[in-house]
């Protein structure tokens, strides 16, 4: 079902191995892990990304999230489940991966943002937003879908 292999590729080759290291910054900041992991299940829900939603659901999963927190996700507006520090974070997933959509981020996320963040957490936000949408568009270009991913594989 692939279209395209993006890790025999050599120029795409070296730009997921620059992509996996960028990250690494957003993964050695003080956003919460399970926050960062809400922030991708999110984005790869909207973007339509099997690969990373299978990715990330099972890593959370396997970090100790609850089944009824990763079934509330998509409907995060309509649950209970979330703190308000991530449901700051969700907003502004939402709005940042829908920006022809949305028209940008509102006032009163970025407020409920400034909130529940400080700066360093913000600049990991706003990255980690950024790249997962990278890691969703080319997996879902490419045709990488989800199913096989095994917990800590990558």
């Amino acid at each position: 079902m692939t279209r395209f292999n993006l890790y025999e590729n050599e120029v795409a080759g070296k730009f997921n191995k620059r992509l996996v290291t960028a990250a690494r910054v957003i993964d050695e900041s003080t956003l919460p892990k399970t926050t960062q992991e809400l922030v991708k299940i999110r984005s790869s829900q909207i973007n339509r990304c099997g690969m990373c939603l299978d990715m990330h659901t099972k890593d959370a999963a396997h970090a100790g999230e609850t089944p009824v927190r990763l079934a509330m996700v998509a409907a995060w507006k309509e649950s209970t489940v979330f703190t308000d520090a991530e449901r700051a974070a969700l907003a502004l997933t939402e709005e940042g991966t829908r920006l022809a959509d949305t028209g940008g981020i509102t006032e009163d996320t970025w407020a409920q943002v400034r909130k529940n963040y400080d700066d360093d957490q913000i600049g990991a936000l706003i990255s980690l937003i950024a790249t997962i949408n990278a890691w969703n568009r080319l997996n879902a270009i490419s045709g990488l879908v989800g199913g096989e991913y095994v917990p800590g594989q990558w």
